[in-house]
């Protein structure tokens, strides 16, 4: 993680917004207690839960450049020196390394957002190795969904097949209903990225089904990385639709995985998730109704710091190029809120 000479800035300076500052100070107080040598326990568990969830909201708010030299920071000090620590339990002990995996896995989602590919499998490597050393049953899975559904992003997807169906295999039996249906629908993905239609489309009424059999059971922490679990499944159903050439069924799901998450903390998913619909329903003819839906994407896009938002805005201009050539107004005025956006980000 210490590759980055400028990753000094504090933690606590940036947590400090979200978190009362008396308990931001308890926190400080309970990594130097470990240090010392104290026993950790239940108390340190939720405090690394707490900062990992205040980075988390952060990052989807203001996209992945927004705090994260602080989030390294605090990964490197306080959180490995917990890790490093004495116990009160075994279970307190798997607990604090599982919490630590889903901060090192944030860290591997931020590069992801700064489109930095290589550093962002390394984090993700390393975030497997301490969900997979803590022994929390379906951890190490979702570690394994992540770089599957990476190396489909990244059109490397000689592996993601498998990573998907052995993420899936690992929490089978282990998870709630609606967390298992995340499985499902990343290995839906991978069987469509590797032309197994039919096979695609039945894992994607798994999905469903398992979301259908939820009965409000709590979704493990290490699960809710990317918010709701019915938005995100949603999301990645119109991934599956999109990659078997439905877009009709793509852009419908895209619009339910916006609607699905409250806009005042996902704003960069929603308005990634709006763009992709938006192109769906150019490419079958609605102009017209794409750049009503590209602008609202670009309504949640204000404040948030993000490469894909930015190779978003530029998708967008290069896709009104004609249109904007024929006089449509619309286009026109899109291009230039585009234009202004990329100019005040520079």
């Amino acid at each position: 993680m210490n590759r980055r000479r400028f990753l000094a800035a504090s933690a606590y300076s940036v947590a400090a917004a979200a978190l009362p500052l008396d308990y931001v100070r308890d926190i400080a107080d309970r990594a130097a207690a470990a240090r010392s040598g104290a026993i950790a326990g239940d108390a340190e568990v939720a405090a690394v839960r707490d900062m990992v969830r205040v980075f988390t909201d952060m990052d989807e708010l203001h996209g992945g450049q927004h705090g994260r030299s602080a989030l390294v920071q605090y990964l490197m000090s306080d959180v490995a020196t917990l890790c490093r620590g004495r116990f009160r339990t075994e279970d307190a002990r798997r607990q604090m390394l599982s919490a630590a995996a889903s901060g090192v896995h944030l860290a591997g989602w931020k590069s992801y957002d700064a489109g930095e590919q290589g550093l962002t499998q390394r984090y993700y490597l390393q975030s497997y190795a301490l969900a997979a050393e803590s022994g929390v049953p379906g951890h190490d899975g979702f570690v394994m969904r992540t770089m599957s559904q990476q190396g489909m992003k990244i059109h490397r997807a000689e592996h993601c097949l498998a990573l998907a169906e052995t993420g899936l295999d690992r929490v089978k039996r282990h998870v709630d209903p609606a967390t298992e249906a995340l499985f499902h629908i990343t290995y839906a993905h991978a069987l469509a990225k590797t032309g197994q239609r039919q096979q695609a489309v039945r894992a994607v009424e798994r999905a469903r089904a398992r979301l259908d059999a939820a009965k409000g059971d709590p979704t493990p922490f290490w699960a809710l990385a990317w918010g709701p679990v019915e938005a995100t499944v949603r999301s990645r159903t119109a991934k599956v639709f999109a990659t078997l050439g439905d877009p009709r069924n793509a852009a419908h799901h895209y619009a339910r995985a916006a609607a699905s998450r409250p806009p005042g903390t996902y704003a960069r998913i929603i308005a990634l998730d709006l763009v992709a619909q938006a192109e769906l329903e150019v490419a079958q003819g609605g102009i017209e109704q794409a750049c009503v839906t590209w602008g609202r994407a670009m309504d949640h896009m204000d404040g948030v710091a993000s490469v894909r938002t930015r190779k978003a805005v530029k998708s967008m201009r290069r896709d009104l190029t004609r249109f904007r050539a024929r006089g449509l107004r619309c286009a026109a005025e899109l291009d230039e809120r585009g234009r202004d956006f990329l100019t005040a980000r520079r």
